[in-house]
């Protein structure tokens, strides 16, 4: 196992301190050109490209330092503090999409917009192979950004006119991250932020589907509730998912950055996106 690298405290503060610096570092971050400097570049430099088929993936998850995101009532808000919020704004807007299952949409109804940040919006993707999720979904707000709703082929779906819908085959009511990927690929997507809720995040990890996992821990013990990550159960503790990792202080919360590219499975057709 590659040995654990701890970030000196002193970034989380220079990050902290140069604030400012942002609005310039977003701008080299999409301009291929530019090198990336500054106290962003260490923490965000690993999501400019990708390695594997050309696209980016990262999932985000804010937990509890018992590894809960929300408590046995699904109330959630909020276990990350600002830090950690602020952070999962500026992964907004990094990347081209956003996206989140139907169950988180339905339960917190969210904008995904950047607003604790300066940033463009990302368009708004939510995957809904039954068509639960209704047309007043703040999700399906038209503020010019793209929306984007993923359904199984064959469903029938109440959307607004002027969002995409994007139809898939599903297997036992659930679409292939892959499959997701490759759409959103085929549509110009190619830097994609997984942003829950667990069960979507965790399907994509079991898929081999991420590049990275950014996991957020909250200096919170809940002693119960919902778990961040579900994966299929391993015998033994040698047969656990292993990865490279480095952890970064922001505010009083602890971010975990894994590099899961090593078992990241090409997309479907996203290896030919532009």
């Amino acid at each position: 196992m590659p040995p654990t690298r701890t970030d000196n405290t002193q970034v989380a503060t220079m990050v902290a301190a140069k604030a400012n610096d942002w609005p310039r570092f977003l701008r080299a971050f999409r301009d291929s050109a530019q090198a990336l400097t500054g106290p962003w570049a260490d923490l965000f430099g690993p999501l400019r490209a990708g390695a594997v088929d050309g696209l980016v993936v990262v999932g985000q998850i804010g937990q509890s330092l018992d590894g809960r995101i929300a408590t046995e009532s699904g109330h959630s808000h909020y276990i990350n503090g600002a830090a950690g919020l602020e952070h999962l704004h500026r992964l907004r807007a990094l990347v081209d999409a956003v996206v989140v299952g139907v169950g988180t949409a339905v339960a917190d109804d969210p904008q995904l917009t950047v607003r604790r940040c300066e940033g463009p919006h990302p368009a708004r993707v939510v995957l809904d192979p039954k068509g639960r999720l209704g047309a007043n979904a703040k999700v399906f707000v038209n503020d010019g950004v793209r929306r984007l709703l993923v359904t199984a082929e064959g469903t029938r779906c109440a959307l607004p006119g002027d969002v995409e819908a994007v139809t898939l085959p599903a297997i036992g009511g659930r679409i292939a991250p892959h499959d997701i990927l490759a759409a959103l690929a085929e549509r110009g997507m190619r830097r994609v932020l997984i942003e829950g809720g667990a069960d979507t995040v965790s399907c994509f990890l079991a898929a081999g589907c991420l590049d990275r996992l950014h996991v957020m821990v909250a200096p919170v013990i809940l002693g119960s509730g919902r778990a961040g990550i579900i994966l299929p159960p391993v015998e033994r503790a040698d047969q656990a998912l292993r990865a490279p990792m480095r952890s970064f202080r922001l505010g009083d919360e602890v971010l975990f950055d894994c590099d899961l590219s090593a078992q990241r499975v090409p997309a479907g057709r996203a290896k030919i996106s532009t």
